[in-house]
């Protein structure tokens, strides 16, 4: 009797790794994300009529939030710079979802006046009387080489997509310890995991958002119902390209790559939403075989060097010779 048991263990085990091998083949997110989204909380359940506060909400990535989130019911606090941008997505969101005109705030925000903040949470938490969830999103991109950046640009990548995005937290973090519940979600990406050229002034500050929001849920353990969430995205079809900072501060990039290869934004959010409403910490969202890169510097990072520095040496090349875009 023992001897069929093992002889049946030894033949499911091949086709236990085999049906793994597949399944991560075609992922496109790691697989605690992966299983929330077949067998977890559905967002149109749990996020129903929460308020949802979005920074970076006039394109890409926080414009789809904004949508999406209006699909599942959440209130929403659209924020980004240009305010006309952002009653475009508003009414875009009333147009696709049951949502009231009273139901979406307007709330112009810069991320750099870190002097406002205090009164911008205010006015938000005034129109609604809390916030559930705190989305990170705002923040810029960059696309140059070390050597010919000027130190401005690193300031001012790291003003704007650390400090910026640190300061609202500790704006909102009290009303939320207050209220015993919330949500701080933070758009990161894979260059807060890993390294990579012709963005050393981006990916140290996705580093440093790593770090902080990494420490900052240890602090909050005894805060159970409070998630701190970091997403980490892979290429995604974005906006964010096109306003990427280069050697000069006022310098726009030459030249846009093209977008086709990389992952469509709503499925990004889509699976964003799903780790949200299933509390998971870190979510790793990318196709392959952007996906095998995050396993490979979680659990071989020798051969995580050895790929990225083969691979960066390529794409330095090429930008040197004018043929990379973003």
């Amino acid at each position: 009797m023992d001897c069929c048991i093992v002889s049946a263990l030894w033949c499911f085990l091949p086709l236990y790794l085999l049906l793994h091998f597949l399944c991560f083949f075609f992922a496109d997110a790691d697989f605690t994300l992966l299983w929330a989204s077949l067998l977890g909380h559905k967002p149109e359940r749990k996020l129903k009529g929460l308020v949802a506060w979005v920074t970076g909400a006039s394109s890409g990535i926080g414009e789809e939030l904004a949508y999406q989130l209006a699909k599942c019911g959440s209130r929403l606090i659209l924020s980004a710079r240009r305010e006309d941008e952002l009653h475009r997505v508003k009414r875009r969101c009333l147009e696709c979802s049951d949502l009231q005109d009273e139901d979406i705030l307007v709330l112009p925000l810069d991320l750099l006046e870190r002097a406002s903040h205090e009164e911008k949470t205010k006015a938000a938490i005034q129109y609604f009387g809390h916030i559930d969830i705190l989305i990170n999103n705002g923040g810029r991109s960059q696309r140059s080489l070390c050597v010919e950046t000027s130190i401005d640009v690193y300031q001012a990548l790291m003003e704007l997509n650390f400090l910026g995005t640190v300061s609202i937290t500790k704006q909102v973090l009290p009303h939320m310890t207050q209220q015993g519940t919330g949500s701080i979600v933070t758009v990161s990406s894979v260059g807060g995991i890993a390294g990579a050229p012709l963005a050393t002034g981006y990916n140290a500050s996705k580093h440093a958002l790593q770090g902080f929001f990494n420490s900052l849920r240890t602090e909050l353990t005894d805060f159970p119902n409070i998630l701190v969430s970091t997403v980490c995205p892979g290429p995604v079809q974005s906006q964010i390209v096109h306003n990427a900072f280069t050697e000069e501060l006022n310098r726009p990039v030459a030249t846009v790559g093209s977008q086709e290869h990389k992952m469509p934004t709503s499925r990004c959010v889509r699976l964003m939403l799903v780790g949200i409403a299933n509390g998971v910490k870190e979510m790793w969202i990318a196709q392959q075989p952007f996906l095998v890169y995050y396993y490979a510097w979680q659990y071989t990072p020798t051969f995580a060097w050895f790929i990225t520095n083969l691979l960066g040496r390529k794409r330095v090349q090429n930008f040197k010779a004018g043929l990379v875009g973003i």
